[in-house]
Formats: C-alpha cells, structure tokens, sequence
C-alpha cells in the first residue's frame, strides 16, 4: 500500500470544485467530493507501494485524486464532460500561471528538464526494492530536436486495470499534453499503456521549434 497523506486530496479537490460545477452542476458535484475521500484512501491501500520518497509517487497520489472523484459520482461523472474538466483545471490559473513560469524554449531550462527525468530513473536504479514497481524511463537519441523517453512500465495504468479504472484514466494521461503545453513545449505522442500501446512515448519540443526533426 501507499502511505497516505491529505494534502493533494485537500489541493486537488479544492482547485477542482469550480471545474466540476460548470460542467456538472453542484449536487453532482457536492456527491462526487463528499464520497472521494474514503475512496482515495481505499485507493492508496490497494496500490503497490512505489516508495513514498519515490521522486514520481506525486503523479499516484494527484491522478488518484481525479479517479476517485469520478468514482464517487457514480456514473453522473462522463467521460468527455471529464476531460472538459480537468481540461480547464489544467490550462486556467492557478495551475496554468505556475506552470507557464517554465520555458522550455530556454536551453538551460530544457536541459534541467531533461536531467530531472535521468535522476528518477536513478531514483529507481538505487531502490532495488521499487524498481520493477515504478515507471522505468527509457531515454534514446531517436530526434534533434527536445528530448525523448519512454515507458514501458506504469503504476497507474497497472492498477486501473486491476481495480476498474481504465476507461477514464486516459484522460489523466491528458494531463502531460497540457503540463508541457503551459510550459511553452509540445508533447508528441503516439502511444500510451492505457490505450492499449506497448510503451507511453514522451518526445517534448519547444513550442517556437517550427518543424522539429
């Protein structure tokens, strides 16, 4: 099980509030957060221990907030109202003002980027106990321009598959579109693991890049 903490319970919920009564209206809403959180903890006993330390373990406990919302509406909740949601939780501030503050078309800011995903992979080589439980990064040379990498391995599409989350986890897939979007990137994506592909590929460009090779 993962250690359970409030706070992106407490954040997320919270941010996603105005979000969920534009698209739904409030007693949908007032049903779906009311039910949530006994939901997110029961999510958080059942998921494979990634490591609470584990540089990636924010991406379990922030999409886990979103499934268990959706869980808790009870099919009042659909798949493309959803997306219109965590769609404008994402591109609207405050979330799209913090992020937007990095630049990826700046190269030192692209290459910290870069260097961040190699130190999770670290991460993952030192704790022999997590590695094959986490994300595995895999980095090639495959393109001049941005950076590239892949997954072939993911907690979250491994336990929504197990505990029936599947058809709405792509939309928290969704979610590295717009990440990268704010920060002035374009995400170029064929695959990902809950949509049936064999890895999730991850080839970020600088969004002034015009024709990236």
């Amino acid at each position: 099980m993962m250690k359970y903490t409030g706070k992106y319970y407490m954040i997320f919920s919270l941010l996603l509030r105005k979000h969920l009564n534009n698209q739904f209206g409030k007693e949908v809403t007032r049903k779906a957060l009311k039910g949530a959180k006994p939901i997110y903890k029961d999510m958080l006993e059942k998921c494979e221990d990634i490591g609470y330390d584990n540089p990636m373990a924010g991406n379990i406990y922030m999409c886990f907030v979103f499934l268990a919302i959706w869980k808790a509406a009870d099919g009042a909740i659909d798949y493309e109202g959803y997306r219109k949601v965590i769609k404008d939780f994402m591109t609207t501030p405050p979330v799209s003002k913090f992020l937007s503050s990095i630049d990826l078309n700046d190269p030192i800011t692209l290459k910290k980027g870069d260097e961040r995903m190699h130190k999770m992979q670290e991460w993952a080589d030192e704790h022999p106990e997590y590695k094959d439980k986490t994300w595995d990064f895999n980095f090639e040379n495959k393109h001049k321009d941005g950076i590239y990498y892949h997954f072939t391995r993911c907690p979250l599409n491994d336990f929504a598959r197990k505990n029936g989350f599947l058809e709405i986890l792509p939309v928290c897939c969704e979610i590295d579109h717009y990440t990268t979007e704010a920060k002035h990137g374009v995400l170029h994506r064929d695959y990902t693991l809950a949509t049936g592909g064999s890895i999730c590929d991850y080839w970020i460009v600088p969004d002034k890049i015009a024709n990236p090779q």
